[in-house]
């Protein structure tokens, strides 16, 4: 037998002599491995997943966070201090009031690809890539706001759901068809309907609108202008491209930093109304003036010195400056009731 190693040495004997007969060895070189074929459960899984994410972006998912999120607060203003709303409210009603602003903005999506295909900020989103269809997203869509109406009205209350379908006609239609092509006052007016989600909170807790109600809408709705014309500033060549009359577009970079800051000063007087009508108390005065505060050094800056990284900065704080603006106000209902 041959040896198991790659050199080995045989010997023969003849009459009178030993011949060694030396084999060089034999390398032998292995067959690259051919690459594994994934499983076709997870080829399957793989696509299903990267296909849920693209719909999910249809739907704005941090925009849609954050409405949720002031329609909760919402509701638990709705309810006198120890009191809570109750848990099919806050359940349901967030979950019917979600669905409904994904919808919204899954149209929006919709109606604006050409534009978004204009923009470095949305070309990316799947119907300019051509990723989702146009029939993909009307179901997507239509799925969504029906289930978000179905549960509104079933499990929560039919003023809720009226009013939540008026604010996704209001966004998806009477916005985004109408005024945002055709004004640049279109996020002014446009934005009645963000400023929406704390009065359906309110409606999902109580089955009513109150004058509160209102206050927390009139909040929302006096911050939109600052918040999106900060980010339209340093997005202005996009809008431009696009060909949206968005304010630094029609009137300029000066014109559009002058009224963010008339708007925050604005914003910083209505965000007094809740005290004012002992709505809350002094804990929220204090938060608010010092929020306000900040907002408003921030827009007197950029007023007189613009730069896209001030600007950039003045977006954010305003997105941390209404969560905790809400925040501040339920830490203030239920610590000092």
């Amino acid at each position: 037998m041959r040896p198991a190693s790659d050199e080995w040495t045989a010997a023969r004997w003849r009459p009178g002599a030993l011949v060694v007969i030396n084999y060089a060895p034999v390398r032998r070189t292995a067959a690259a491995p051919e690459p594994p074929v994934p499983p076709l459960a997870m080829t399957t899984f793989a696509l299903s997943t990267g296909k849920f994410q693209q719909f999910l972006s249809l739907t704005k998912p941090r925009v849609t966070l954050l409405a949720v999120f002031t329609a909760m607060i919402g509701m638990f203003l709705g309810v006198p201090a120890p009191e809570l709303p109750s848990a099919r409210a806050v359940i349901f009603g967030s979950l019917g009031i979600g669905l409904l602003a994904g919808a919204a903005f899954s149209i929006n999506c919709l109606i604006e690809q050409h534009i978004d295909a204009k923009m470095v900020r949305t070309r990316a989103r799947p119907l300019p890539r051509g990723v989702l269809s146009v029939s993909e997203t009307l179901v997507f869509a239509f799925v969504m706001g029906a289930a978000g109406m179905l549960i509104l009205h079933e499990w929560v209350n039919p003023l809720t759901m009226w009013l939540t379908l008026g604010t996704f006609v209001g966004y998806a239609v009477i916005y985004t068809v109408v005024l945002k092509p055709a004004t640049p006052q279109n996020i002014v007016i446009g934005g009645a309907s963000g400023a929406m989600p704390p009065v359906l909170g309110w409606a999902a807790a109580t089955g009513t609108v109150a004058p509160e109600a209102l206050i927390l809408f009139l909040i929302i709705f006096i911050w939109t202008p600052p918040h999106f014309w900060a980010l339209a500033l340093f997005r202005a060549d996009d809008y431009k491209k696009s060909g949206l009359p968005m304010l630094p577009v029609t009137h300029g970079s000066e014109f559009t930093r002058l009224h963010i800051v008339l708007y925050t000063v604005a914003l910083v007087a209505v965000t007094m109304l809740p005290f004012a009508i002992r709505m809350s108390g002094w804990l929220y005065l204090v938060s608010a003036l010092a929020l306000g505060g900040i907002f408003l050094v921030l827009a007197v800056n950029l007023q007189r010195e613009y730069s896209d990284a001030l600007s950039r900065r003045t977006f954010r704080y305003s997105i941390v400056y209404l969560g905790l603006l809400f925040m501040a106000l339920l830490v203030d209902h239920y610590l000092l009731w």
